[in-house]
Order: structure tokens, then sequence, then C-alpha cells
């Protein structure tokens, strides 16, 4: 099965499409992308290169994991929203990162990786209470 899915940054200069597999969507635990993220996790869904479009120009920093394996990690030059990862070199696929995707509400989640780094609070997010929106929540500082 393939769904067709489109985002783009922040900003809205790089904007993009791909066709994906929604089966292969996941969320990665590890500790690079809770860093590169910004988040506790990142979720993320491959596409074959072929199946992927871009448009606007995209700056990239490769990274050297715990495997020795480079990634290029992909991004808005100007708002710095993280977009996809690569191959430095001739790639043959890019890993999107779900948060850029406008359909993102539609592609749970199938497996998870790297749990042994997860954050021990995960699993009781879901009896924290929340709100619609900030206000009221913030403290004066």
């Amino acid at each position: 099965m393939s769904m067709k899915i489109d985002g783009a940054c922040h900003c809205g200069r790089v904007q993009f499409t791909a066709l994906i597999d929604p089966e292969r969507v996941m969320t990665c635990h590890c500790n690079d992308c809770q860093v590169l993220s910004g988040a506790p996790f990142r979720a993320v869904v491959a596409a074959r290169i072929d199946q992927f479009e871009q448009q606007g120009t995209v700056k990239q920093y490769v990274k050297v994991a715990q495997s020795g394996n480079r990634r290029a990690q992909v991004f808005c030059p100007e708002c710095a929203t993280p977009l996809y990862a690569t191959a430095p070199e001739n790639p043959t696929s890019v890993i999107i990162r779900l948060g850029c995707v406008r359909q993102r509400d539609q592609l749970p989640p199938r497996v998870q990786i790297w749990q042994h780094t997860q954050m021990p609070w995960l699993d009781g997010l879901s009896s924290v209470p929340g709100t619609d929106d900030q206000a009221g929540f913030l403290p004066a500082l």
C-alpha cells in the first residue's frame, strides 16, 4: 500500500512530496534522534529517492553514528526545520521527519526502535493532565 504525502519546513521555503508506505512509519528513541530533534524521540518514514521530490534549497549536516555510518541530516537553511536524513553520497532513500509532513495525523508509528534509550516517563504520558492550549499553564518567571 502506498500513500502520497507532502510537507514543508516551518517558513515554507522548502517543500516536498513523496510516495511512502504508511506501514513503515517508526519512532526512533536513539540518543542522536533525541538531540537532533530536540524531543524525546523522532517519528519518521522512508521513501525511495525516485519517489521523493523537493522544491527549495536545503542545507545538511553529516553526522557519524556510533556504528560509524554517516548520515546527512537535511534541514531548511532559513528556519532550521529538520526535513529528512539520507546517505551523504549516492542516496537511494530519504528518511522523512514526520513533524514537517502535512498528513502526520494519519501516520501512526508501526514500530519503535532503540527502545533501550527511550525516556522512562513516556509510558505514563497519557495520564498527565493537559489543556487545548497554553493559556494559564506557563509559570511566570
